[in-house]
């Protein structure tokens, strides 16, 4: 278990790529579980530093660019700009959400290739590269798709399969056709430089076997394919939108993967300099999270801790929470079918927090895929949402403006029913915040709406409507009740949590709060609070019928 409490915390997400907007399967693997434990850690009183960035280099830029008629980098501006207004939208606010095209990530990742070829790990060697003649160009990584060579998946791109999560070189890729015009490519030689990762199998397989804390369904596969005999790896690409590769007379860039998971070090350590801390020493006595979904998986449990190794510098991550895909009415999502939702979709019909609670709620800590569902989602919202938490917090507050002019009672002499739900009270930020700090985040959750059940049972119980003298401590405990929710909220819904925080009249903001108030009793008898609103609305049946209407449009005839 994480113990938080002023502890040095580095959290990163994984870097969402610069051609395309965000939809639901990123942020519900990615940056949501990412934002929920990183308030928790800054609710703990953690030094927490916490980086995302968009992934800007690479061969699917300059097509798209081109397509577009901009330069890669005006390109990648666009949707810099463009990912972080769509996940602040949904309250996920870095520390900096920066790019790997940054002046600090370029030299950094040039730094790591100098260092690593220092240290023998980098060689040079002639490869057979696909050339599409009727395009005059070499074809890299994405400008070629064919079939996995190791399961067999069609229409894959040539630097690693989707479906499998495996990599593989140029050349390996089956049945290979151009990107471009659809031709099928001939071969030319050129020289590329290669990263000797199969010189860590033995200290990868001991830091895999060491860290106790990696999932362990995901370390078993990756031993597997340690044990199946590692590739060296090539590091280099002919295009010129990329880290130039820092070699006198060198016409050729870093892979993306190399240069892209160097981001999360160079953006935290930016950071860190404009709070003028040792960027090196901080991250080499930080506990390291790194938010991954599953189909990056081989990236991050080879290559980043491989690199990392080779030049010695900066410790690997302790912690890789890994996600599985979420689906969409069972079927992948798929941006070029039309089958998916975009962050901003989703605000044209709900609040962010709705779509924060409910994706929270089905997502578990493991690599399982897991699947939005319109039904599931409306029963979720009303039934948990309003008629759990929603329903406790509105009767309280509605039950002491109404009786008590707003004005909190002073409480009674407590009987066994208020002590026991005393009680209930001061546990609650230690039940919510174990599961928190094992990134149990739906199991977190489930925590917080078992105990706004508790509480809804308790009040009904006391009958506060029956009985004025009685009233007085039922109210008094259950106005404390909605401010430990408030607290508790707060890493899963931080916008209806401060909005709670708000009616309850509190000082300063529920942000700026910390964990352990949650079980501390912070309204006191006297206390006036604001007029009390609904905190959460019901989701329609005409709602959930239009978003499927939507849906439907995009299936094949004949499909439902």
């Amino acid at each position: 278990m994480v113990e938080l409490d002023g502890e040095k915390i580095v959290v990163t997400a994984a870097l969402p790529y610069a051609n395309g907007e965000i939809h639901l399967g990123g942020f519900a693997s990615t940056y949501l579980p990412a934002d929920v434990f990183a308030r928790f850690c800054k609710l703990r009183g953690a030094d927490l530093v916490y980086v995302c960035a968009t992934d800007d280099f690479g061969t699917p830029i300059m097509v798209e660019a081109e397509k577009e008629g901009k330069s890669p980098r005006e390109y990648v501006e666009f949707w810099n700009k463009r990912d972080k207004e769509d996940l602040e939208a949904f309250e996920i606010r870095y520390d900096l959400f920066y790019k790997t095209s940054s002046e600090e990530n370029v030299k950094f990742a040039q730094y790591f290739f100098k260092r690593l070829q220092e240290n023998g790990f980098i060689y040079k060697r002639s490869v057979l590269q696909p050339y599409c003649e009727k395009d005059k160009k070499y074809l890299p990584d994405r400008y070629v798709r064919g079939d996995c060579p190791f399961c067999g998946a069609k229409d894959q791109y040539s630097d690693g399969c989707e479906r499998c999560g495996r990599t593989f070189e140029p050349g390996e890729v089956l049945n290979p056709h151009c990107a471009i015009c659809g031709g099928v490519p001939v071969t030319r030689e050129s020289e590329h430089y290669y990263f000797r990762l199969s010189a860590f199998s033995g200290k990868l397989e001991d830091w895999l076997k060491g860290n106790k804390n990696l999932q362990a369904e995901v370390k078993n596969y990756v031993l597997k394919w340690i044990s199946d005999g590692l590739k060296d790896w090539d590091i280099t690409r002919d295009i010129p939108w990329g880290v130039p590769i820092p070699v006198e007379g060198a016409n050729a860039s870093l892979y993306l993967w190399f240069d892209n998971h160097l981001c999360y070090i160079s953006t935290a350590l930016k950071v860190l300099s404009q709070r003028s801390v040792d960027g090196k020493e901080f991250w080499n006595g930080a506990k390291i999270f790194h938010f991954i979904g599953k189909d990056i998986v081989y990236h991050h449990y080879l290559f980043l801790p491989a690199m990392r190794l080779g030049v010695g510098e900066y410790k690997l991550p302790d912690y890789i929470p890994t996600r599985g895909h979420l689906m969409l009415h069972g079927r992948k999502f798929s941006k070029s079918r039309k089958w998916y939702i975009s962050l901003r979709e989703f605000l044209e019909s709900f609040p962010p927090d709705y779509l924060r609670y409910y994706l929270c709620a089905i997502t578990p800590c493991s690599q399982s895929d897991v699947n939005f569902d319109w039904d599931d989602f409306q029963s979720r919202i009303n039934n948990e949402l309003v008629a759990t938490i929603g329903n406790f917090v509105h009767r309280t507050l509605t039950f002491i403006d109404s009786k008590f002019g707003g004005t909190v009672p002073h409480p009674a002499v407590l009987g066994p029913e208020d002590k026991e739900f005393e009680s209930s009270i001061l546990g609650a930020a230690e039940r919510v915040g174990g599961k928190l700090r094992e990134v149990e985040i739906d199991r977190a959750l489930k925590a917080v709406l078992d105990f706004a059940g508790s509480c809804n049972q308790y009040f009904q119980k006391k009958k506060p409507w029956a009985d004025a003298e009685s009233a007085k401590s039922c109210l008094y405990l259950s106005v404390n009740a909605v401010a430990a929710l408030a607290i508790l909220l707060e890493p899963f819904l931080p916008n209806s949590a401060e909005a709670l925080w708000r009616q309850l009249n509190l000082p300063s903001s529920v942000h700026e709060a910390r964990w352990e108030e949650a079980s501390r009793f912070v309204v006191e008898p006297g206390h006036k609070i604001r007029k009390p609103e609904i905190l959460f609305r019901k989701v329609e049946d005409g709602e959930i019928r239009r978003q499927k209407e939507k849906l439907l449009k995009a299936l094949p005839s004949g499909e439902t």
